[in-house]
C-alpha cells in the first residue's frame, strides 16, 4: 500500500459517512447551499484530514501533486458537494494554482492563505456578454485604465461563478499592453454584484453571477502578474482547472454507475433480475469502460502537467482531450445510470436525475467541447506541415 492509499480511503469513507447525508438533503429536501453549510463541511473535513488536496502544505493543505489530486478528488467527487467539501471545487481551485504560480509574496499572504484555508471563497470574472469575450478571448472589453495611483476599471462580465459572497474577484481585462489580471477586492465600491443567474445547476455557493465593474478604482500592487501577460497566466490556469473538474465529475460518474448496478441487481422484470438481461448489462459493460478510459486519459494529462509544467503545450493537449472526452464520457454514464433506474431514474429522490442535471454545464465550462476540438486538431495539424 503506498501513502496515497490511506490518504484516498479515508476520503471515501468522509464522503459516504458526511457528505452524502448532508448532499441528500439538498436534493431532496431544498436545503440551500451557501457559505455556512461550506464551512460546516471544510471544518469536518479539516477534523477528518482530508481538506486541501489542491493547496500547500503551508496553507493547511495536503500538498500532492496532480497524480495525486486525480485520485483524491475522484474519491470527494463522489458526492456533489464532496469538491466543495474539501476545497477543490471551481473556482477556486484554479484560483488557488493561478495566485501560487503568479501572485507576490504579499499578494500570497493576503489572497491565497486565506482562500487556501477555507476562509473565504474567490471569484475569476472573464466572461462578458455579446459581443464580448467568452469561448474566444480575443473580444475582450472590459478595460483598465492607468491612473496616478493605479488602475480604473470599466466593463460587464457574466457567468462569474461564486461572485455573490466572495472575498475577492480576479478581473481580466484589457489594456494598453494587453490583458491583464487585477485582484478586486469584493467591497470595492466599483465592483457590483448584480443577479445569479438562472442556471441548470445549483450546487454552487454564490451561484453564476452577472458582474459590473464601474469606475472600479484598484492600487498597482492589485495586478496579478506582469502587465499585458493575462492569457498567458490564463493558460497556467486552464490546463490544472480542466484536469479538477474532469476529476470531481468522474467521481460523480463512478458512484451513478454503482447505485445503477445495485438497483438492477435487486429489481426484478420479466421473472429474472434486471442485471441478467442482455441490453441492461450493454449499459453497464459501456459505462465501465468510459470510467477506465476517462481515468486513463486523466492520468496522462496530470503526468504531463506535472513532468511538463501548466501552462506546457503538452499539458494544454492532453488536458484539452481529457476534459472533451471526461466531460462527454459523464454525460454518458449519468445518462445510463437514469435509464437503468427506470422511472425511479427521473424521480430526485434517488439523486441520479440530479447529478444528469448538474452535470451538463460540464461540456461547456472552461471551454466548450466544440472549442476543444478545435484546439486538439489544430496542435495535430500543425505537426504535419
Amino acid at each position: 500500500m503506498t501513502a496515497l492509499e490511506p490518504l484516498v480511503a479515508r476520503t471515501s469513507d468522509f464522503i459516504r459517512d458526511t457528505v452524502i447525508p448532508v448532499e441528500y438533503d439538498v436534493i431532496v429536501h431544498g436545503r440551500v447551499v451557501d457559505d455556512a453549510l461550506r464551512l460546516d463541511l471544510q471544518k469536518k473535513a479539516k477534523d477528518a484530514g482530508v481538506f486541501g488536496p489542491l493547496s500547500d502544505v503551508r496553507y493547511g493543505g495536503l500538498g500532492l501533486d496532480t497524480r495525486a489530486q486525480a485520485r483524491v478528488l475522484e474519491a470527494a467527487g463522489a458526492s456533489l458537494l464532496g469538491p466543495l467539501s474539501v476545497n477543490g471545487s471551481a473556482p477556486d481551485d484554479g484560483n488557488i494554482h493561478l495566485l501560487a504560480h503568479a501572485g507576490t509574496p504579499e499578494q500570497k499572504e493576503r489572497y491565497l492563505a486565506p482562500l487556501a484555508s477555507g476562509d473565504i471563497r474567490s471569484s475569476i470574472a472573464m466572461t462578458e456578454p455579446a459581443p464580448g469575450a467568452g469561448s474566444d478571448p480575443s473580444l475582450l472589453r472590459t478595460r483598465a485604465e492607468r491612473t496616478g495611483s493605479g488602475w480604473v476599471i470599466n466593463g460587464a462580465k457574466h457567468f462569474t461563478t461564486g461572485a455573490d459572497g466572495a472575498g475577492f474577484t480576479i478581473c481580466v481585462a484589457a489594456t494598453a499592453d494587453g490583458p491583464t489580471m487585477f485582484l478586486v477586492d469584493q467591497d470595492n465600491p466599483g465592483l457590483r454584484v448584480g443577479r445569479r443567474m438562472p442556471t441548470l445547476d445549483h450546487s454552487v455557493p454564490g451561484g453564476h453571477c452577472e458582474v459590473d465593474f464601474m469606475d472600479c478604482a484598484v492600487t498597482g500592487d492589485a495586478v496579478l502578474g506582469e502587465v499585458g501577460l493575462g492569457m498567458e497566466y490564463a493558460q497556467v490556469r486552464l490546463a490544472p482547472s480542466r484536469l479538477v473538474f474532469c476529476m470531481n465529475w468522474l467521481g460523480l460518474a463512478v458512484r451513478a454507475h454503482e447505485m445503477a448496478a445495485r438497483h438492477i441487481t435487486g429489481r426484478t422484470a420479466f421473472g429474472v433480475p434486471i442485471a441478467e438481461h442482455g441490453m441492461a448489462q450493454g449499459l453497464v459493460a459501456d459505462s465501465e469502460i468510459d470510467i477506465a478510459a476517462s481515468r486513463g486519459l486523466i492520468r496522462t494529462a496530470a503526468e504531463a502537467i506535472d513532468t511538463a509544467g501548466p501552462s506546457s503545450s503538452a499539458a494544454r493537449h492532453h488536458a484539452s482531450i481529457a476534459k472533451t472526452f471526461v466531460s462527454e464520457a459523464v454525460w454518458r454514464i449519468l445518462d445510463r445510470a437514469v435509464q437503468l433506474h427506470g422511472g425511479l431514474g427521473v424521480c430526485e429522490d434517488h439523486l441520479v436525475a440530479r447529478f444528469l442535471v448538474e452535470a451538463r454545464a460540464f461540456r461547456i465550462y472552461e471551454g466548450p467541447s466544440e472549442v476543444l476540438r478545435w484546439s486538439i486538431a489544430r496542435r495535430v495539424l500543425r505537426t504535419v506541415r
